[in-house]
């Protein structure tokens, strides 16, 4: 069980969990294909909201996704779902589709699933919100008003594999996803199940966005993470699904191998709702290091949390200068919320992916947006252009209001 104050796995048995499969809804691309070319391209996926009107908001872009793209690829029945179900089934039957595995083809009913959200099926909610303001709940379907709750979209997950494994729903916000992915890799080196599947979803919503826009944490055009003129955020959307193995089972099937999952490492600082805490930040990454015997210069590349707020960027890249440049290894750290927005308790899923497309390549996604050097954040960001370089080590940060932190470690598959 994920335990925040000592938030670190390590296999005590010999096994070992590998990426298999990878699934992406995203405004920039659906399917890794597209979203890869598009990632180490610099496309942005920003554009005019139009889920709802925002002529009264100071903000009026995000990372929205075009749904019209997407109804080719939904499942026959996800009519019947929340939007934001909607993405997490699509990710998922591409992360299957891309490891090779098929629904009728899982034998094993003993697999984990574990999923991460921020607002989970909020659509419903205000749709439901908006026919008590007019009186007229008799036009309510069963369907929503039973879709609601965040846990159906991992419940709707393991009813579309056809399994009765656990079934885990994290909602700790920004930081959901590389949540999931933890208790999946501990469901995996412990030897529970040999098959997991980890992700994080969100959709745009009135609330959230008003929200953000009510904090000033919104910028007006673009997100511009670690420059010096940056204004703040951009909301956006997704999903991201992986498929996590243990060796031995991906090995048997002949399974390709993205990267292995080697750690991850959480703390709960409780510093502030909204304000983050270098020491919780530092020691997120300080736990993968000493817990698996690394130093700064193991490492090759952190794919930043990195969401163009004053304070969030600042904070993150001193907490990766004092560890790692302060130590010799000037890594390259990236944020490719650059091109996406911020999509909530999908993001670090779809940065986890990420991750294991840049392992994959050896290729380091940009920070797009950025002009101006800031002395506040003294960390090479990989401006503007995809940059080539050998990846065996990646970092992936996740950081969330309330002091919810994560930090993933990724590896180059090799067999010794």
């Amino acid at each position: 069980m994920i335990q925040p104050s000592e938030s670190s796995t390590i296999s005590k048995n010999g096994r070992r969990a590998v990426v298999t499969g990878l699934g992406v809804v995203t405004n920039i691309g659906v399917g890794i294909h597209e979203f890869w070319e598009n990632l180490i391209d610099g496309k942005s996926g920003i554009r005019r909201i139009e889920y709802f009107d925002t002529q009264e908001l100071p903000t009026h872009f995000g990372g929205e996704i075009d749904t019209r793209t997407l109804v080719p690829h939904l499942p026959d029945f996800s009519y019947k779902l929340g939007a934001t179900s909607r993405y997490a089934l699509l990710a998922l039957q591409l992360a299957l589709a891309d490891s090779q595995l098929s629904v009728n083809g899982i034998t094993s009913k003993n697999i984990a699933v574990s999923m991460g959200t921020t607002m989970g099926e909020i659509q419903n909610l205000e749709y439901l919100n908006a026919l008590n303001v007019k009186g007229n709940f008799d036009s309510v379907s069963k369907f929503r008003m039973t879709g609601y709750p965040a846990s159906e979209i991992a419940h709707n997950v393991s009813r579309l594999l056809g399994i009765s494994g656990q079934s885990m729903m994290f909602t700790t916000a920004c930081s959901a996803g590389n949540y999931a992915v933890g208790k999946s890799l501990d469901e995996v080196l412990s030897g529970k199940s040999d098959l997991a599947i980890a992700g994080g979803v969100d959709t745009i919503s009135r609330l959230n966005y008003i929200g953000f826009s009510r904090l000033f944490a919104m910028a007006p055009e673009m997100c511009q993470p670690f420059d010096k003129d940056r204004k703040g955020m951009m909301v956006g959307e997704g999903a991201g699904m992986l498929v996590i193995e243990s060796l031995n089972h991906a090995l048997n099937r002949g399974a390709h191998i993205y990267a292995e999952i080697k750690d991850y490492a959480l703390s709960c600082d409780a510093h502030h709702m909204v304000e983050p805490s270098m020491q919780g930040v530092k020691k997120c990454m300080r736990k993968i290091l000493r817990n698996n015997s690394m130093n700064p210069n193991d490492i090759d590349y952190i794919c930043c949390h990195g969401t163009g707020t004053l304070a969030n960027d600042r904070t993150e890249s001193q907490a990766i200068y004092e560890i790692f440049y302060k130590n010799g290894k000037n890594v390259p750290a990236s944020s490719i919320k650059s091109m996406m927005g911020h999509t909530m308790g999908a993001a670090s899923a779809i940065e986890t992916i990420a991750c294991c497309l840049a392992i994959k390549h050896d290729i380091m996604p940009p920070t797009m947006n950025f002009f101006t050097n800031d002395t506040d954040c003294p960390i090479d960001c990989i401006p503007n252009k995809a940059r080539s370089a050998k990846l065996m080590n990646v970092i992936n940060n996740s950081f969330a209001f309330g002091g919810n932190n994560a930090s993933l470690l990724l590896c180059k598959f090799r067999q010794d």
